[in-house]
This record gives C-alpha cells, structure tokens and sequence, in this order.
C-alpha cells in the first residue's frame, strides 16, 4: 500500500474525522450526533461516480491515541467494503483541535493506527480477509510532505505487527526451536549480535529455572541474547521477555474447554522482539540487550512436579508449589544474566499473572519497581498506546513467598496480591547495581475482539512502549555525556 501526503485527490472513498464538538464539518451532510460519538463509523454511498464519504467519530479531546483508534476502525470498516483509494480530509481535522495536536503527530498516529486497524492473522484461513486499500493519501495543509514520518511510521507499525505474528502463530509451528530460527533469520542482516543459549551453556551458567521448566518438552530451551550496541559508552539497558511458546501447565494442567490462548504465554517475548526489531532498524546511538528465556511448558513422564526444589547462581533455592507459576523461574534466570552481563537498569514483561487483571482490568498492565522509571514508563505509554498503572512492592507481602524447605516457594498460599508477590519474588534476582521494572501485561496480551486499531487476537502490547522507552533512555544518556541520567 502506498501512503502519501499533500493537497486534496480524488479515491473510492473521501474519510471525515469528526470529533463531537466539531459542528458540520461536511456541509453537503447533516449528521446525526451519534455518528460523531467515540468508535462510530457511517458510510454515504456516493451515486454513480461520486465518491463515497466516511464519517468517522472520536471523543471531544481527540489526541494520538484516540486518532490511532479512529484509523483503525476506518481501515477495517474500507477493508470490508473493497474500496481500493481513500483520501483522508486530516487537516480539517487537525484545525479542529487548536493546535493540542500538530500536523505531522496527527500524520504519525493516522498511519500507524490504519497500519495497525488493517493487520489480520488470516495464513491458515482458506479465504483471507480482503486488505484492499493501494493508496492512501492524507490531506495536509500547503502540500506539506511527511515522507520520513511515514517511513519512520511504517517501521514501528511493522515491529509491532512482527510481535503480533509471532504471538499468533499455533504452537505446532511456532515453538522453543523454531523461534530461535526465527530470531537468527529476522536479525541476520541487522546491526544485532544475535547469541543463542542452548541446553548446555544453560546448564554450564546454572539458568537452572529454564532448564527445569523444559523438561516436560520434546523442544529444547534457549536464552535468546539480542546486542544492539551503537554506543558502548552508554550504560547497558535489558529488555527481558518471558518466551513460554505454549504454556500447559505443566503437571499444574490447565484445563478449560479451548485453551489455545496458552500460546500468548509468550508476549513479553514478542514486545522485547518487536521493540528489538524497531530499533534495529533505526539510527538510535544506545547500548541495549534483549534477553528473551524461552521454553514450553508442559506436563511428560519427564516433566519437573510440585515440590521440586530449583537452585539458582545466586544461592536462593525455590520450591516448586505450582508448576503453572513457571514464568518467574525462567525469568529469574534472565535477571541474574542481565547482571552477569553489566546491565544498569532492566525492564522485564512477562504474562505473568491472571491477577494482574483483577485489579486493572484488560486496559492497563502492572509496572513495578525503580518509581522514576515505572513513572517514565506510564507516560510513555499514554502516548504509544501501551497504558500501565504503578503498582506497589509491599514488603510484608514476603512472606508469602516462604517454603518450609527452600529458601522460597514460586506461588503464595492465598490468592490476594499474587501479581505483587509474583514481582516480589523476581526483585530476588535482581542485582543490586540495577535499576529494574518489571511489566505484567498477562492482560493486555490479547483482544478478544476487534476494537481500535487492535484485532481479535495477539495486540503486540509493550513492543512500541519498549522501542520508545529505549530511544528516551538513549537520548538522556546522550545528553548527559554517555552517563546515567
């Protein structure tokens, strides 16, 4: 598809963007005020060869976000329609807002959320869902042309778009193994060091936590370690992603009539893979690692029980209450390497806990840890897309993390808190030079229908959110002579 701006062209379809506020802006056009609400979309057919008008509606305080949203919901609406052109009547739309908005932001957020809005994980259906559009092209004021915030657009549309894929693929083609070839072919020709853990060097590093996890798998585990290092006077940033390709349970057997969502267990995996893939295709002078752990989960005649005992580098010893809390134990192993290798500060993601979404619903993922960065972090992501809420490390909680034959247990007796205690029991591998945040996005992970720029299935959450995150921490250690800021 190619995207284009300047002064107004002729298409199939003419695209209104119509905030509640705004008055008639289609003169020719009386519309209802339901048609202007947040998520609405009209159509008028236009008779013989007159183009057809889209009416798309956005809350009264429009911005980025809600702008991503209301293109996305324009592509899927044009998509299911088979129109080929569309002109996008975007400056109009940006004269509304009295200037909360520039052009060129507006320009960024349109593409990105039509990009996102027109995604469709369709390979194994028989009939693929129609993506029609080849030309869209967004009227701007004075033939303004944007030709590297596209560019630069389309990359973070496609990072995020490779995580979703990654997320959505069924776990008989994508798994432990197959991922890594996935990652050594994807970053082949990047300025990425790509170094691949197997079962040996695992076992000869003590990642005792991975190792232990696999063990009820026909596929091998790894630690993938990405290096994207421009500027080695930079501090080094971690991004740690919890790569559960299908997560059974272990001998803790999920049960539920479909589980295939198991497969999402892999989401902080394909946010740092995303971000990792943005980044990589950019000009950011930083000094980051990705650290992606990466297992399956599942329940064998070789497979690790309830009460095993794991001992990591670190001298702590977990017992094992539950196998289904296996993601912190691969994590853990990901912590200590990150301090192994030097890091400064770490963000780990994960799908970690189903209790995260008890307390913040499906729309907002937990952040714990270092405050500065977790409150960067949130505002990062009101503007990206990817929303987190700070969330506490209470420290009384650990008890709840006692064993009465290791040094701790990987799931508490009760229920309440378990998202905190989950973070409580990584910060024990946490070094002490880091700063850390961890992410618990196990809610965010999926939509269960399409809405916005997200369709049913993987969102790719946290994969823009991390990509922007390491190009602020870049330009901070930049400005602060290659320091910590």
């Amino acid at each position: 598809m190619k995207i284009t701006t300047g002064f107004v062209q002729t298409a199939d379809v003419t695209v209104y963007l119509c905030p509640e506020h705004a008055g008639q802006p289609v003169p020719q056009l009386e519309l209802r005020p339901g048609m202007k609400a947040r998520g609405a979309v009209t159509w008028f057919y236009g008779r013989g060869e007159e183009a057809h008008v889209l009416i798309v509606g956005l809350e009264p305080e429009a911005n980025a976000e809600r702008v991503r949203e209301a293109a996305g919901n324009a592509a899927r609406a044009v998509h299911k329609e088979g129109f080929t052109t569309v002109t996008v009547m975007l400056e109009s739309f940006v004269r509304t807002l009295s200037g909360a908005l520039s052009e060129e932001e507006a320009v960024r957020a349109w593409t990105e959320g039509w990009l996102l809005g027109s995604y469709a994980f369709d390979k194994y259906k028989s009939r693929k869902e129609a993506r029609t559009v080849e030309r869209l092209h967004l009227v701007c004021a004075g033939d303004a042309s944007y030709e590297e915030a596209l560019e630069q657009t389309a990359i973070r549309a496609e990072g995020a778009m490779f995580a979703r894929d990654l997320c959505n693929e069924p776990p008989n083609v994508l798994h432990p193994e197959s991922l890594v070839e996935i990652v050594r072919e994807r970053f082949a020709e990047r300025p990425v060091n790509v170094r691949i853990y197997g079962e040996l060097e695992l076992a000869d590093l003590g990642m005792n936590g991975l190792l232990t996890v696999a063990q009820g798998s026909r596929y091998k585990p790894a630690l993938i370690e990405l290096t994207f290092c421009t500027d080695p006077s930079q501090p080094l940033l971690a991004l740690v992603g919890k790569g559960i390709t299908f997560d059974m349970g272990g001998m803790n057997v999920k049960s539920g009539r479909d589980i295939s969502d198991a497969r999402f267990d892999m989401g902080g995996a394909c946010a740092v893979l995303g971000a990792m893939d943005m980044i990589s295709r950019s000009d950011l002078q930083a000094n980051i690692v990705a650290l992606i752990a990466v297992a399956d989960n599942m329940p064998d005649a070789a497979a690790f029980v309830p009460s095993t005992v794991v001992t990591y580098p670190n001298g702590l010893s977990v017992q094992v209450g539950n196998t289904d809390a296996e993601g912190r134990l691969v994590l853990a192993d990901a912590l200590l390497h990150a301090g192994r290798l030097g890091a400064r500060e770490v963000i780990d993601i994960a799908t970690l806990t189903g209790n995260v979404g008890e307390a913040l619903g499906l729309g907002l993922a937990g952040a714990w840890g270092d405050r500065q960065l977790v409150d960067t972090l949130a505002a990062i992501g009101e503007h990206c897309g990817d929303r987190l809420w700070p969330m506490p490390l209470v420290d009384d909680y650990e008890e709840l993390l006692r064993s009465d034959y290791a040094d701790m247990n990987n799931i508490p007796p009760i229920s309440y808190g378990g998202a905190i205690v989950a973070a409580l029991f990584l910060r024990r591998f946490v070094a002490d030079a880091m700063r850390w945040v961890h992410i618990d996005m196990a809610n965010t992970v999926q939509a269960k229908t399409a809405r916005g720029y997200y369709p049913a299935g993987a969102t790719g959450y946290g994969a823009r959110l991390l990509a922007d995150f390491a190009a602020g921490r870049a330009d901070a250690n930049r400005s602060a002579g290659g320091g910590e800021a």
